[in-house]
């Protein structure tokens, strides 16, 4: 089992701004570590340059590298609407539109799902678009964040993956 470097890169990115900013913001709206999160309006907008993934399925020779280009806009604590393009699993271009909605919090990381519609995958609906719910995790910090999906294996049509996206805050 490997784990592509570009992968590993990613995480441990990640995971030094999350410790970075958690050391810098040690007061918090909530001070319980698992909570609900208020709905309050924001506008933050995000680019991201697609995503790498690590797929369970690691003998069928996939594609971990999902480069591409996305927006998202925050318009709420809880909820974005997202829309972008990149290089799928199957080494087919992929686009893609949906809102999260993510109203739980452990820490700094939101928790929630994803929803909304996906095409270019060849075994999935001949290509055309489909439904998808995803489950994602979000972190934001002060200009750069993170998305992390936690895609399930369905049959020989969706490929299930941990897939990592990495975002830059363009204005607020």
């Amino acid at each position: 089992m490997t784990i592509s470097k570009s992968f590993l890169f990613l995480i441990a990115l990640i995971a030094s701004s999350i410790t970075i900013a958690s050391a810098q913001n040690t007061s918090t709206d909530n001070d319980d570590f698992f909570h609900i999160i208020k709905a309050q309006s924001q506008s933050k907008l995000w680019i991201n340059p697609g995503m790498v993934s690590y797929h369970f399925q690691q003998d069928q020779n996939l594609n971990s590298s999902n480069w591409g280009a996305g927006l998202e806009y925050r318009f709420n604590t809880v909820a974005s609407v997202t829309a972008g393009r990149f290089y799928n699993s199957d080494r087919a271009y992929s686009n893609y539109a949906g809102i999260y909605y993510q109203p739980i919090a452990i820490g700094p990381i939101k928790l929630g799902a994803v929803f909304g519609g996906f095409n270019g995958y060849p075994t999935t609906n001949n290509g055309g678009w489909f439904a998808a719910a995803v489950p994602a995790l979000t972190w934001e910090g002060d200009w750069v964040g993170a998305n992390v999906f936690i895609i399930p294996t369905i049959g020989d049509r969706v490929h299930g993956a941990l897939s990592l996206q990495l975002k830059f805050k363009l204005w607020e």
